[in-house]
């Protein structure tokens, strides 16, 4: 830790204002108390607080090892008492050297200060253990920003494995249902089979590009999921309709990467899959009081049994990431309607 007051021009002037109202207090009380002249009252009050104030600053540098939380207490409080020792007597004798080179009268000077020596020495034990408290003040609030410096990035690191490890049940979970309708287009549609394998090539590398978890932008998340919807759109044709209203003003704001796949997933598995008929998947995306609120909807079949209980995993999934990533700022509402299936997400917009 770098020198409290040498690192701060406030804090020293602060410092050496103390010492100057100190060097004051003692050149009014030698000269009315004591009946010293003014010039010697003067010159010892402005010698032995700038002493003791250039002492103080050098003070620093052993207390900062005295004062350690590793240290036990009688080894800390010897080297207190040590290190506090020779500061006074340094004190004590360098401002009787340089104040007597400077009197006339160095006889008076010598019965005045053995007369007040004890007075001294007093005062200056306890303005050594002030500055020892100030020191130790300083200390600790040291220690209290890097143990909270220390926790933010520990949080930071876990919120980070967090996210890592939702992100991990998205893509192995997608890339297994792709698979499997490649396998089975390659023997009834091996044209579609091969567009679909390009545009999973695309997506998979989109994918893989995010995968640090780095903020994205609402607009290449939205290329993404076209590439979701257009392999899924491969295998189910005219069964599956894609309709976008996105607010052009919303792209660049900042998101998780692939935090949206798994609403487009439900809604294919749950829409698609569960109806015979077309279902459309409309996506809406608006800016709102400085938040992003993007909508999914898509009609569903009220029979299906499937598409009663909904689908837990995926909307927890984007509602702990929404979570990590926004904090309490974001949310996730899931409307279920007659014939309807909404998500409705809502987040800070934010840009890089």
């Amino acid at each position: 830790m770098k020198h409290p007051l040498l690192e701060n021009r406030t804090r020293l002037l602060v410092w050496w204002l103390a010492w100057l109202i100190l060097a004051a207090g003692q050149s009014l009380l030698i000269h009315f108390g004591y009946g010293s002249p003014a010039d010697v009252a003067i010159a010892d009050g402005v010698i032995s607080m700038v002493i003791f104030g250039l002492l103080g600053l050098a003070v620093w540098f052993p207390v900062r090892f005295l004062l350690k939380e590793d240290n036990q207490v009688y080894t800390t409080v010897v080297n207190v008492l040590l290190t506090g020792s020779l500061t006074i007597l340094a004190w004590l004798f360098g401002t009787k050297f340089l104040v007597r080179t400077l009197v006339t009268e160095k006889v008076d000077y010598d019965i005045f200060w053995h007369s007040v020596l004890v007075f001294r020495a007093t005062a200056g034990v306890l303005i050594f253990f002030v500055m020892l408290l100030v020191y130790y003040l300083f200390l600790s609030a040291s220690r209290l920003a890097e143990k909270v410096a220390r926790q933010a990035q520990l949080e930071a690191q876990v919120r980070e494995g967090e996210l890592k490890m939702l992100r991990s049940q998205i893509n192995p979970h997608f890339l297994f249902n792709s698979l499997n309708s490649v396998s089975s287009l390659t023997v009834t549609n091996p044209l579609k089979a091969r567009d679909m394998i390009v545009k999973l090539s695309d997506f998979m590398r989109y994918s893989l590009s995010s995968r640090n978890e780095q903020p994205v932008t609402l607009g290449n998340e939205m290329e993404s999921l076209r590439l979701y919807l257009q392999i899924e759109k491969v295998r189910f044709g005219e069964r599956l309709s894609i309709e976008e209203d996105i607010s052009p003003e919303c792209l660049p704001a900042l998101m998780p990467g692939m935090l949206l796949q798994p609403l487009y997933e439900n809604a294919v598995k749950h829409g698609v899959y569960e109806s015979t008929e077309e279902v459309t998947i409309r996506t809406t995306v608006r800016k709102q009081n400085e938040m992003v609120i993007i909508t999914v909807t898509n009609n569903v079949d009220t029979d299906s049994v499937v598409t009663r209980k909904g689908a837990g995993i995926g909307l927890k999934n984007v509602s702990s990431r929404l979570e990590l990533f926004f904090g309490d700022k974001a949310d996730l509402t899931v409307n279920h309607g007659d014939d309807s299936f909404t998500v409705i997400v809502r987040f800070p917009f934010r840009k890089s």
